[in-house]
């Protein structure tokens, strides 16, 4: 298995935030990749780092990033033996390709014909999260069919369905549909999606088919990764794996809460995520 970390994000709302404090706290921060923010004693992409090599669940780590942090990335990635990084090209957020664009980009740039792990590089998960128990969990869905692919979920609250994917399964646990930011009163339920996805080696073809047929669409339609999810899911069997609960780096307070809990209530650093 391979992990595709999807890292060519401007960070525009953080670093409007932190232009915005006055207090000066922050300003270390000013110019700095989501990604490669510090989270408690470390970036907070080196989290996945570690706990992706200790658990040993991939052979090669590919963060894409984009044409302006892509040397910082070059100089992060330096200290690791298991990372590759790729640059698409992009200089500014209204030029960017799209999460699912930058996907399939690594797929080709690294001829990855493998089950690919992919992952948001702004997000972290609560401690309960493990990597070997998706691990474990993806080796039985494919026992049972090779199409098979696994996503993460999460209950949210009902006041924040609208903010994210909201996951429809059926007592499996197999996904059968999601829907894109819903009001509470257009869903049961409060299964939120993370940037966390297991895709089959066998659905890859299929992110070209998604981007040939969104090629005039507008940019807002192929950007998220969950875009191309939602398409799958009539497509390939879909599962999910239950956890509590994700950081979610998106702007300075969600910055300094994930910073806060990792300075001061993480309590194992050494198993976390692993």
């Amino acid at each position: 298995m391979k992990a595709v970390i999807l890292a060519a994000g401007y960070g525009t709302r953080l670093q409007r935030d932190v232009a915005a404090d006055s207090s000066g706290r922050f300003a270390h921060l000013a110019g700095t990749a989501k990604p490669l923010l510090p989270v408690g004693r470390c970036a907070l992409l080196s989290h996945w780092v570690r706990a992706l090599t200790a658990a040993g669940c991939v052979d090669c780590i590919h963060v894409v990033t984009n044409a302006v942090y892509h040397a910082a990335f070059e100089k992060w990635a330096s200290h690791f033996t298991n990372v590759k990084i790729l640059s698409d090209q992009t200089t500014s957020n209204e030029g960017r390709l799209g999460a699912v664009a930058c996907l399939q980009l690594a797929v080709k740039h690294f001829s990855i014909e493998d089950h690919v792990l992919v992952i948001g590089g702004d997000t972290l998960f609560k401690e309960d999260f493990s990597l070997r128990k998706v691990q474990e969990r993806f080796s039985e869905l494919q026992a049972e069919s090779k199409d098979s692919c696994l996503l993460l979920s999460y209950q949210c609250r009902e006041d924040e369905t609208s903010k994210y994917g909201i996951l429809e399964v059926d007592r499996d646990l197999h996904v059968l549909c999601m829907k894109e930011k819903p009001l509470p009163v257009e869903t049961e339920s409060r299964r939120a999606c993370p940037c966390f996805y297991v895709f089959s080696k066998k659905s890859l073809p299929l992110l070209e088919t998604f981007l040939e047929e969104k090629k005039e669409a507008p940019i807002e339609q192929k950007d998220a990764p969950g875009n191309f999810v939602s398409w799958l899911i009539p497509r390939k069997p879909v599962y999910i794996h239950e956890v509590s609960g994700r950081f979610d780096v998106g702007n300075l307070p969600s910055y300094i809460e994930c910073d806060l809990y990792f300075r001061e209530t993480l309590q194992d650093v050494e198993s976390y995520m692993v």
